[in-house]
């Protein structure tokens, strides 16, 4: 029988139109993704969270990418909610007040739920961030919103490649070794970036210190989905 190399460090994106089309890419991947991240418009349909149970029943990660936005009272509701269901990764916006609410929220559910606090979205570029109202670059803002995130007692942050590098030194100065980096906007060598505006390689967000990679358009838009994550696995393995 042939092995079917896996990394669990890959979380592949099922930003697809339905349930139906969400689960048939599951079984055309197989064993060879392990980890999965369900997004709004899946979520939000009747039977999204269903969906992702049953995908943790059989065995993967999920990551229930909700970018949970409220007042503190209301994450903390949302966040004991999500965990209840044993979610393995969930996001909250890395803004203090939602983080300890989030913080709060997962505690009572008493799981393991791990929280990721979403910095700056992959798709903004600073003179996105300048219409919006900040006063700071991309990168300025990520490192901030880390160092908030460290203080907030979230479990990790999600950041573009470009910015991995600095999540990464912030949190080993901070005695933080285990916090997550997990980073959207990973594109193999001469793919589309789409709406990415800071991407990079497999290979090279993981030298700068992601510790997850999260690829959808890649694998779920290849004509042969297994192939594509296989030789995303296979790229990250030269990568510890």
């Amino acid at each position: 029988m042939t092995r079917v190399l896996t990394d669990r460090r890959l979380i592949v994106g099922l930003d697809l139109p339905s349930l139906e089309a969400a689960r048939a890419m599951v079984e055309r991947l197989g064993a060879t993704v392990s980890a999965y991240k369900i997004g709004l418009s899946l979520l939000a349909r009747p039977g999204g969270v269903a969906l992702a149970h049953d995908l943790r029943g059989a065995g993967k990660t999920v990551f229930q990418d909700w970018k949970l936005h409220d007042i503190g009272a209301q994450v903390e509701g949302a966040a004991r909610a999500v965990a209840d269901g044993y979610c393995d990764l969930l996001t909250v916006h890395a803004e203090p007040q939602v983080m300890h609410g989030a913080v709060r929220g997962r505690d009572a559910a008493g799981t393991r739920t791990k929280l990721l606090a979403v910095t700056v979205l992959t798709s903004l570029s600073d003179a996105d961030l300048t219409d919006i109202g900040y006063g700071f670059t991309a990168a300025d803002l990520v490192e901030r919103r880390v160092r908030q995130a460290l203080d907030c007692g979230v479990d990790g942050v999600v950041s573009s490649p470009l910015e991995a590098a600095r999540a990464r030194s912030i949190a080993t100065e901070a005695g933080r070794p285990d916090f997550l980096i997990v980073t959207p906007g990973v594109r193999p060598a001469g793919a589309d970036k789409g709406d990415q505006q800071r991407v990079a390689t497999p290979a090279e967000a993981l030298g700068a210190g992601a510790t997850h990679l999260v690829v959808a358009r890649p694998v779920i838009a290849a004509a042969d989905p297994a192939a594509a994550a296989a030789a995303i696995v296979a790229e990250m393995a030269g990568v510890a």
